[in-house]
């Protein structure tokens, strides 16, 4: 019998017209926003190849600014394999902005933790010496007087959110669900990644060019090195505009249609975070493990080095911890019975109006 797999240079071809036709779909009928006036994109069903392979050698001569000792830092990343996304589902164009926040924060009567267990944050503080710090960690904090509202930089409404927890955007997924009748959540890491590579195999969604970054995403550059020169050899060349978070959607969209999916904020995601998780999970839908302490975060901040804004990067935080460059993204499933079985419910907490971003 003649084998009914494609071959790979079909694969590709299949895909790209697959990415085509998303982005005619798109761009003809406009993402859907939902209460709070966050847009959603559909992402098709699919399978890619997760995590990296890079050798450590060859990770040196492409970031040379770094010590070889990051780059053997790297087990959690490894091995590469082979993952399936079984069903569509529709993820946030934008991560979550302030103003969303503050509209959810308001009509729910929801506390963030940094407020509510009153440590509060971290923030910028141009006083604030790193080297004074056991940690010697570049932010201060945490601090009663840096929350998500105030990062110890201005931002409008229109900046990611930031200093908020992975139990933040749990109650934020939590509300919109009961609210408006359709599943919400974090995205699971391998939806993530599969959503940030969009069809890509390379460091980046452009490439593996970091300077390319300039023109993709607000990470670490010169003009956020002007307020930290102990480590400007690590920044990009060249200028963004922005020193801290950007107004969201500034930056070019990968080819599925998303935005900031590196830099501007790190975002939170479902899974527990372990070293071992690609070599002993599954391979269709992974959840990551069942238990852990730390939860992961992806993707890169506006502070955040070009190495470590790789798509396959992995970080983590504790489910508690707000930090001034940690947001988030979330997910809006597809799924009509879930759909169908939650239409009768009553919206609980205030009505919301559709809302424009």
């Amino acid at each position: 019998m003649a084998s009914t797999t494609l071959p790979s240079t079909l694969q590709s071809l299949a895909l790209g017209c697959a990415l085509a036709a998303l982005s005619t779909s798109v761009t003809a009928r406009g993402p859907q926003a939902n209460s709070l006036g966050m847009q959603f994109v559909r992402i098709p069903a699919g399978s890619f190849w997760m995590g990296n392979a890079e050798r450590p050698e060859v990770l040196a001569r492409a970031y040379p600014q770094l010590e070889a000792e990051r780059f053997t830092l790297l087990a959690d990343e490894s091995p590469v394999h082979r993952v399936h996304i079984r069903k569509a589902f529709e993820l946030g164009r934008h991560e979550v902005t302030v103003g969303q926040f503050r509209r959810f924060v308001e009509a729910s009567g929801y506390q963030p933790e940094s407020e509510r267990d009153g440590t509060g944050g971290y923030g910028y503080n141009p006083a604030y010496d790193p080297a004074t710090t056991p940690r010697c960690d570049a932010f201060e904090g945490r601090d009663p007087r840096y929350s998500w509202r105030n990062p110890g930089f201005a931002q409008g409404d229109d900046h990611p959110v930031v200093n908020v927890t992975w139990n933040d955007a749990q109650a934020l997924a939590d509300w919109l669900t009961r609210t408006e009748g359709r599943r919400y959540r974090l995205p699971t890491e391998a939806e993530w990644e599969y959503a940030c590579r969009a069809g890509t195999r390379t460091r980046y969604p452009h490439g593996d060019d970091p300077e390319g970054l300039l023109h993709d995403a607000n990470i670490f550059d010169q003009d956020s090195a002007q307020h930290w020169p102990k480590w400007q050899a690590q920044a990009l060349q060249g200028h963004d505009g922005y020193a801290f978070t950007a107004p969201v959607g500034r930056f070019a969209p990968n080819a599925f249609g998303l935005y900031d999916m590196l830099g501007n904020a790190w975002e939170w995601v479902a899974d527990w975070h372990a070293d071992d998780t690609y070599s002993q999970g599954p391979v269709t839908d992974p959840q990551g493990p069942a238990t852990g302490d730390v939860r992961v975060r992806r993707g890169g901040s506006w502070h955040t080095w070009a190495f470590y804004a790789r798509c396959g990067y992995r970080n983590w935080n504790s489910p508690q911890t707000r930090y001034t460059l940690v947001g988030m993204r979330l997910l809006r499933e597809v799924d009509s019975s879930f759909m169908h079985q939650k239409s009768a419910m009553r919206p609980s907490g205030k009505g919301m109006k559709l809302l424009k971003q």
